[in-house]
């Protein structure tokens, strides 16, 4: 692509911090043993408020009291802990923010985008829409997203260094897919010890004045059900026989499908969305669940 460049950004070795502080999307059961009631009201989304600190997130929020997939069955604990990989959505997962939001917020568009941001993660509008409608309110060129990721070090949701380190003892690999940005996720990637090459994200693309160009179209996180893809890409690529699918959003959830996630485990830790966590096989609000499921 002629006159564009795909910046790759250095920075300053990073330290995390956590502060102390209705669409209807179809999905294959784990098999005919594997049943459970669905309690579904409206689709609302609840944000955590970001002054939350590690404690008050294990608590479980009121709402977990609508959902009967908090405790999981004997199958979903079997395919968890038999996966081969296991593939992390990012934003409000991985880490406490969405990458994108924060970024405008930054630029100074911090409000448009975020609403845009809510209805493309409960799945009210294409996904490539939306990513593209956000960029367009702000277009940051490569200083700006340079700046933003030497002065927003990632915040990492509690217990999520945990959880990897414990995934990698249990020898399971772990990639990080997310329709996020590379230069925003490969810090995250180097503090958890994750191969950049095990990243399915999103590029930015800036002019060689340093203007922004737009994104890579052709990775498949940039498109709906490009999630989906990704974790089909990986399992067939690997050879893996099992494979699960953590994250908060509806793009997460239609990763769960043939040849792609046998379980979506939806973490519901820093943003609950009710639509998505009503169809996952196990809810959780806390990694320390998926740790101690793991001894």
């Amino acid at each position: 692509m002629e006159g564009l460049t795909i910046a790759q950004i250095k920075l300053k070795p990073i330290h995390s911090f956590s502060r102390q502080h209705n669409n209807t999307i179809n999905i294959p059961s784990l098999g005919p043993k594997v049943t459970r009631k669905v309690l579904f009201s409206p689709a609302r989304v609840m944000r955590i408020p970001k002054s939350f600190n590690s404690v008050s997130a294990s608590v479980q929020p009121l709402e977990a009291g609508r959902f009967d997939n908090t405790l999981p069955s004997k199958e979903v604990l079997e395919v968890w802990g038999n996966a081969d990989a296991v593939c992390f959505d990012v934003d409000s997962t991985v880490c406490l923010d969405e990458g994108i939001d924060e970024l405008a917020e930054f630029c100074g568009a911090g409000q448009a985008v975020a609403e845009w941001t809510a209805r493309a993660m409960n799945g009210s509008v294409p996904f490539e829409q939306a990513l593209a409608a956000r960029l367009s309110l702000f277009n940051p060129s490569l200083s700006q997203v340079q700046e933003f990721l030497e002065k927003r070090p990632p915040r990492l949701s509690p217990g999520i260094d945990v959880l990897v380190n414990k995934l990698k003892e249990k020898n399971k690999i772990v990639y990080l897919v997310s329709g996020g940005f590379r230069q925003m996720i490969n810090p995250i990637a180097s503090i958890l010890g994750i191969p950049l090459e095990n990243i399915y994200a999103n590029q930015l693309l800036f002019k060689s004045s340093g203007d922004f160009s737009g994104f890579d179209t052709n990775e498949p996180t940039s498109r709906s059900g490009g999630k989906a893809i990704a974790v089909q890409q990986i399992r067939k690529a690997k050879g893996f026989n099992s494979l699960v699918m953590i994250g908060d959003g509806a793009t997460d959830l239609e990763a769960r499908q043939p040849g792609g996630a046998d379980l979506f485990v939806c973490y519901g830790g820093v943003q609950l969305r009710e639509s998505v966590a009503a169809k996952a096989d196990w809810l959780v609000y806390n990694f320390k669940d998926l740790i101690n499921s793991l001894d």
